[in-house]
């Protein structure tokens, strides 16, 4: 299983997915937070197509991660996976038969040679969902808009031999920013986006010997900056921070493979 992330931040954020059993290859974007000339754009950078695709799973219904989902679905026949709760919410006309599968959590999808097991999350949208992703070798876990770390979050991602994980903002940052005062209240909330502090949090929690890699997503063009979650992920990790994996906004990040 591999993993290459498409661009993650305010402007827009998805994550391609990709495993092969040998004759066959299943490859799942989760969100797709781009117009679709631009995906396709960010796909080509891949060496794939959307055409390509195997589904496309949702997490919620925010433009930067719903982005051109049913345009994508209706012109490539892709299979869309969102909960119940983001399909009322984004208030889209009917897809074609076939091409609409309702997400719940903790209830497991099987897609090809991937197995996604949604799971809920904290944050200010319908109902969010977040994803692990298993070829049933290993087990890539994504969290991205999650306001707070709950029980059942931490227990599902320990384990994992990845981790996509959102460092939002430094607090610090945030609260002498220049946002008003509600969008301070509401960023840092419960149902929020995960600071930095809480996000080297969770991580320590589930870091073990096995976890082959971590990337920072979801970071804050005004209220963060790479060489501090660097150094964050560095010291829970006891890595060098200058090798530390972040996404980019623009670029993403380029393949990572997943013994």
């Amino acid at each position: 299983m591999r993993l290459r992330n498409l661009g993650s931040g305010s402007t827009g954020n998805s994550t391609l997915v990709e495993a092969s059993q040998g004759i066959t290859t299943t490859r799942v974007l989760v969100d797709c937070g781009f117009s679709l000339r631009e995906l396709e754009r960010r796909l080509q950078w891949a060496g794939t197509t959307a055409a390509e695709l195997d589904g496309v799973f949702i997490t919620h219904e925010h433009g930067d991660h719903v982005g051109c989902a049913f345009t994508l679905a209706r012109k490539y026949g892709v299979p869309v996976f969102i909960s119940r709760g983001t399909w009322r919410a984004v208030d889209e006309p009917e897809l074609p038969k076939g091409r609409l599968f309702f997400a719940q959590d903790g209830q497991a999808i099987a897609l090809g040679d991937l197995e996604l097991q949604p799971y809920a999350v904290p944050h200010d949208a319908q109902e969010p969902l977040q994803l692990i992703c298993s070829d049933g070798r290993s087990r890539l876990g994504i969290l991205t808009d999650a306001g707070s770390i709950t029980t059942q979050m931490q227990g599902l991602l320990q384990g994992l031999d990845a981790l996509l994980l959102e460092f939002n903002h430094d607090l610090e940052m945030l609260r002498h920013s220049s946002y008003p005062a509600g969008l301070k209240k509401r960023i840092a909330g419960s149902h929020g986006h995960l600071s930095n502090d809480s996000a080297a949090e969770l991580l320590a929690a589930c870091k073990h010997a096995d976890l082959q890699h971590v990337v920072a997503a979801h970071l804050s063009e005004r209220n963060n900056r790479p060489a501090l979650v660097r150094e964050l992920m560095g010291r829970v990790l006891g890595l060098p921070p200058a090798g530390l994996a972040v996404a980019d906004p623009k670029l993403g990040l380029d393949w990572l493979q997943i013994e």
